[in-house]
């Protein structure tokens, strides 16, 4: 599950459709077929055999499953709604629907009879828009973790305990900086907490970078800001008011960042969203630790010649450990050719039957508890612990003592959001602009969304 926010042709669509472009109809379906887009390949073979028992459960209906790129998936679907050849049913984003929804392109779920109490808690009641619609049939789920290259933790002392207690704070870091500090190696083979550590001249780094982190820092630095206490708005969804403006958030992005400064993680300069992301780092031997996502756990766990683990997040001044909890869901197109197949087959994506079959390939946690642990079964078939991953939701679950889960930010004007926040997130990174300037940031988009 991609998390990058691709939304700058959201506003050409609702040109396009103000001024009377859109047409109505889905091209390349039939009345017998039901064309289905999805964007990870890694997933098109569950989602395969699951279409296959569809198939077999419903004679007369095919359902033809095209996979995209992350990139051409929005551009190709915004096109789609355009010039009426979008699909039936697509995977959705949660950053996505609510402006979906508001240019009326999405058809209301409402009569599937989805049970929020049927998935993961939070999956369901997010896909509701402000209109009291249902946009969306959950899909699955994911959180973060940290991945480490266990040969570079263990020739460093620290063991997967150590690891998997690790707190932090604004101030001083706490024993996850001491950590990252310890694990980064100059070229002299010096460690970051010694005496004589050149940090300009890092051979590798103890934290890889997945760069600025946009207006929402999934993989960067929303555990961190999360654990503090900080939340995106001042609503649980549909917030009117974004609080990057925070003396908290911002005590969080300059200790965050500060960790390049130290040479203790990857520069902004060495990341590149298209062949240097922070698994790239991990994999080249550049970087020893890495957050991402579950979604990339078969990624870190076939790479050649490393042995790769996972830990929970660090403990933050909360006393909680954080992560996002996200989740995808399937959407029909409001113009969608075959609507009854359509509803058919996003009511069996949502079923307990699909959602175990998707599981049992070990790709994906899906949006049900049984889904979720033929997944676990799955993974634990590959030898992969995926612990790390579900201890925060059964945490969570069990009261949220140790672990807390939060949502990406779930708004209007998300695109305008990103258009903003991506590049001031970047100049800090990138350019050490003074995380004040997030004051300005935050009354620009709180006035979009005021209006």
């Amino acid at each position: 599950m991609r998390i990058r926010t691709v939304v700058a042709l959201t506003g050409a669509l609702a040109l396009s459709l103000a001024t009377g472009c859109a047409q109505g109809g889905a091209a390349g379906s039939s009345a017998d077929t039901v064309t289905y887009w999805l964007w990870d390949a890694n997933q098109q073979p569950a989602y395969q055999a699951c279409a296959k028992d569809f198939e077999r459960e419903n004679p007369g209906l095919t359902v033809k499953i095209t996979q995209l790129g992350w990139d051409d998936y929005w551009t190709k679907l915004t096109a789609g709604f355009i010039a009426g050849t979008q699909p039936d049913v697509f995977t959705d984003h949660i950053q996505k629907f609510g402006q979906f929804a508001d240019l009326k392109v999405l058809e209301p779920l409402d009569d599937l009879g989805i049970d929020d109490s049927t998935y993961q808690p939070g999956l369901a009641a997010n896909w509701m828009g402000q209109d009291g619609h249902r946009y969306g049939a959950p899909k699955d789920w994911d959180t973060v973790a940290l991945f480490y290259n266990r040969k570079l933790t263990t020739a460093a002392g620290l063991t997967a305990a150590q690891l998997n207690d690790l707190s932090w704070n604004p101030k001083d870091g706490g024993t996850f900086e001491k950590a990252i500090a310890h694990l980064t190696v100059d070229k002299n083979g010096k460690r970051g907490d010694e005496a004589g550590f050149d940090k300009n001249n890092v051979k590798v780094y103890g934290l890889a970078t997945n760069g600025g982190g946009d207006g929402d820092g999934q993989t960067q630095w929303s555990t961190f800001a999360a654990s503090a206490g900080w939340t995106y708005t001042n609503e649980k969804r549909w917030g009117t008011e974004y609080q990057y403006d925070s003396k908290t958030f911002q005590s969080v992005i300059k200790w965050y960042f500060g960790l390049a400064k130290k040479g203790y993680m990857v520069p902004f300069t060495d990341y590149n969203s298209q062949s240097n992301q922070a698994n790239t780092q991990i994999a080249s031997g550049k970087a020893a630790t890495a957050f991402d996502g579950a979604w990339m756990i078969s990624s870190y766990a076939g790479f050649k010649n490393l042995d790769m683990a996972t830990a929970v997040t660090p403990a933050g001044p909360t006393g909680k450990r954080a992560t996002m909890m996200n989740g995808l869901a399937d959407s029909i197109t409001k113009d969608a050719h075959n609507m009854a197949g359509a509803k058919k087959w996003v009511a069996y994506l949502a079923s307990a039957k699909c959602q175990q079959t998707v599981g049992s390939y070990g790709i994906v946690f899906p949006a049900t508890p049984d889904g979720t642990k033929a997944a676990v079964a799955a993974y634990e078939k590959k030898g992969i612990d995926v612990s790390a991953f579900t201890r925060p939701v059964a945490g969570e679950k069990a009261g949220g003592k140790e672990f807390a889960t939060f949502s990406y930010p779930i708004t209007n004007y998300a695109a305008d959001v990103y258009a903003l926040m991506h590049p001031a997130m970047q100049d800090i990174f990138g350019n050490g602009r003074s995380v004040t300037s997030l004051d300005r940031t935050n009354s620009q988009i709180n006035l979009i969304l005021d209006q």
